[in-house]
């Protein structure tokens, strides 16, 4: 057995036992057949990423600490550059949320955007939610608050936009970007 996949299912299995629920009640909860949720139990292999959320939210626990055993407290912005797969900067005061799950509930519908070199800034917004710009082409700046998060091609943030944020070409060529915006 892959030795990931049994971690996971280990810290599956603990967060069961701590809630108090058997196997066959906790099946029940999460609406799987008991079969099905006693292989994930035993294997932690193949358990979809809806199950681990619905497991994070019945168990109270963040979902990264399932996959990854340790907790996801990040900031109010993450920036990941393109191929690091790590976290470059952050600022205190914010629970991150894991993109994997968040996008498995309610999303707006993906946005592409292109903002010119000439266009002036647009003023800062503030919504609910969270907020997720990758970096298609260009250099595009997201602020956020006072500060000017600089993103090149492949680059990526995943904020909290109730602070005042908006986005603005950060090069001569156009910035064209991703956006995704989760509902509450």
């Amino acid at each position: 057995m892959n030795e990931e996949f049994k971690e996971i299912a280990e810290r599956i299995a603990g967060l069961r036992d701590a809630c108090g629920y058997t196997q066959e009640e906790f099946a029940k909860e999460l609406g799987l057949d008991l079969e099905v949720y006693k292989g994930y139990e035993q294997t932690g292999a193949d358990v979809p990423i809806s199950t681990i959320y619905q497991i994070s939210k019945l168990c109270k626990v963040d979902f990264s600490e399932i996959l990854t055993g340790e907790s996801a407290k990040l900031d109010t912005y993450q920036v990941v550059r393109k191929g690091k797969g790590q976290v470059i900067d952050r600022i205190p005061g914010y629970y991150f949320k894991d993109l994997a799950y968040r996008f498995t509930k309610k999303i707006m519908q993906p946005l592409l955007v292109t903002i010119d070199p000439s266009d002036k800034p647009v003023d800062l917004v503030t919504h609910k939610g969270e907020e997720f710009n990758l970096c298609l082409k260009g250099r595009l700046i997201v602020v956020i608050g006072t500060k000017d998060i600089v993103l090149e091609e492949g680059d990526s943030i995943y904020f909290n936009p109730n602070i005042p944020h908006g986005q603005r070409c950060g090069g001569d060529e156009p910035a064209t970007f991703l956006t995704m915006i989760t509902e509450v």
